[in-house]
């Protein structure tokens, strides 16, 4: 297995992103991608700078020239995209960013302790 291949497999897994899902954001066949990945092909450069893009290495880190840094911390490539152009905005606005992100996930932890207690009240319950 080729050292792009093997480094494809190793940092679309340490994302958590399926082949399927990067050929989507790649906007190709999943056929293609997991040619890559099994080393049979090799893609061109422009798309390998697409995938350093969306897997947030650089291209030393994606052929293997560089150890790999620290796992990405935003995941969703849309959500990283906008995270990198929040740095320019007035501080104000950057505020009212912080509220409402603070809010979805108040919101979300919420929701996933409601349903922890309604799933443990359930499995509590007797059947007829």
């Amino acid at each position: 297995m080729s050292v792009i291949a093997e480094r494809l497999r190793l940092l679309r897994s340490a994302r958590k992103i399926t082949q399927v899902r990067l050929a989507e954001l790649l906007e190709i066949n999943p056929r293609v991608y997991n040619r890559w990945e099994r080393g049979i092909a090799t893609p061109q450069l422009d798309t390998v700078v697409r995938i350093a893009d969306i897997l947030q290495v650089t291209l030393d880190e994606l052929a293997g020239r560089a150890p790999v840094s620290a796992k990405p911390r935003i995941h969703n490539q849309k959500l990283l995209n906008l995270y990198q152009q929040v740095d320019s905005l007035p501080d104000a606005e950057q505020q009212a960013l912080i509220l409402v992100i603070d809010s979805f996930v108040r919101k979300a932890q919420v929701q996933k302790v409601v349903n922890r207690r309604r799933w443990t009240a359930n499995a509590g319950d007797v059947l007829p």
